[in-house]
């Protein structure tokens, strides 16, 4: 093997790789705009390499495509889609719909192009034949906030849950206040994830009855249990979500939601509440996360850590035993030191009113709100979005997963 190819294939391995990498740094409690932004950087760099390889780049990112991995997807989807070469896209396709994950590296692609390279192909896949295609289609057209006009109707009549899921998520994600009534008609679907999302929203779009789906689903459990929670109390008034995260918090499977439901709520008046879950090792993460969300408090920077409690296990361990596989979800949070933080509380908490919300120390404005997307890591800026988004239904939600240099365009940075 020469030189070159060698070069090639590392540029698509770490294309691949870093792709990953950045698809979780989306969500991820310790990242910002600038740490996005850089990694962008680096996974464009690498695409690029394939990119002015020309056909020798294609073929290595062909054979990768082998690995049916939505790190590979999104690499091959990113060149085929920018050739628009038929046969390329079909390559990546055929592969790309085989499951709603490695879908996800198409969209991330459609995504990853500037919205007039990207348009013809969604305007196609949008009336495509097969199902997860037109859920790339709507996907892509989503991530972009760009409406398909009648199109997003009939994604949202589709027959098919694969495509009706996505569908009432764009439009929510796109502000359609025209669709509300089409959305609301899912509310009642037996698809768990097409319900999910037509209450998710709903409340984007300012129907009240997205809520209490949202709080059926908190109470059923499963894979969305924790963003239903997190939706639902920032919809509710503050008197009615401060109830709701009490309920919560009295029973012990609902715990770690009510957490996540403080967090949300940012009301000061929880602080000791969550204080005191930090003395729980299964708790303690979400709730220094939760801590630092209504202080703005950074428990690492300000050494205000703990130690792991001795004995506690989080995730996967290597006893052959241990069916547990899932990963662990607070991986990436600090570990809060309760005594430390009841001490900065002590001292600090005249600076926070109670009755109010707050997020990243500051009371929820639209102005402070804009000043998180710009200056907050990425779960907060999250929160900022969906804020700003039910303050102004119609609006489109700011999108805190685009490309790092567009979103600094848009909030001017």
């Amino acid at each position: 093997m020469s030189v070159i190819p060698l070069i090639l294939t590392r540029h698509a391995e770490e294309a691949a790789f870093q792709w990953l990498l950045r698809d979780g740094a989306v969500h991820a409690p310790h990242y910002d705009l600038k740490d996005l932004a850089a990694l962008d950087g680096i996974v464009e760099a690498h695409v690029d390499g394939l990119r002015i390889a020309g056909k020798e780049g294609w073929r290595i990112v062909k054979e990768e495509l082998a690995w049916e991995e939505a790190g590979e997807v999104f690499t091959g989807a990113v060149l085929a889609f920018e050739s628009g070469d038929q046969e390329r896209i079909e390559q990546v396709l055929e592969v790309g719909t085989q499951s709603q994950e490695l879908a996800r590296g198409v969209i991330s692609a459609l995504g990853w192009l500037p919205l007039e390279r990207a348009r013809p192909h969604i305007e196609k896949l949008l009336e495509a034949a097969k199902p997860m295609r037109r859920r790339i289609g709507i996907g892509a057209a989503g991530v972009h906030r760009h409406g398909p006009g009648r199109k997003l109707n009939a994604a949202i009549e589709d027959g098919n849950p694969v495509v009706v899921s996505r569908a009432v998520k764009a439009a929510g994600e796109s502000g359609r206040l025209d669709t509300r009534a089409a959305v609301g008609q899912h509310l009642t679907s037996k698809d768990n994830q097409v319900r999910f999302w037509a209450a998710w929203s709903a409340v984007l779009l300012g129907d009240p009855a997205g809520v209490s789906v949202l709080q059926e689903i908190v109470q059923a459990g499963g894979p969305f249990a924790e963003r239903a929670a997190d939706l639902a109390a920032r919809r509710m008034n503050l008197a009615e979500a401060l109830t709701w995260q009490k309920t919560l918090a009295s029973r012990e499977e609902h715990r770690r939601l009510a957490v996540k439901v403080a967090g949300a709520i940012g009301d000061p008046a929880l602080v000791p509440w969550l204080i005191e879950a930090m003395t729980k090792p299964k708790l303690a993460r979400p709730a220094g996360e939760a801590f630092a969300s209504i202080t703005g408090v950074d428990i690492a920077y300000e050494d205000l850590e703990g130690e792991w409690p001795a004995g506690f296990e989080a995730g996967p361990t290597e006893a052959p035993e241990d069916e547990n596989v899932e990963l662990d979800p607070d991986e990436d949070l600090p570990w809060p030191a309760p005594p430390l933080l009841g001490g900065w509380w002590s001292k600090n908490q005249g600076r926070f009113p109670g009755g109010q919300r707050h997020l990243r120390g500051r009371p929820m404005t639209p102005e402070t709100l804009q000043e998180a997307l710009r200056a907050g890591m990425q779960r907060q800026r999250t929160a900022a979005a969906l804020e700003l988004a039910m303050r102004r239904p119609g609006q489109p939600l700011f999108e805190v997963r685009a490309r790092g240099d567009r979103q600094r365009e848009l909030l001017g940075r």
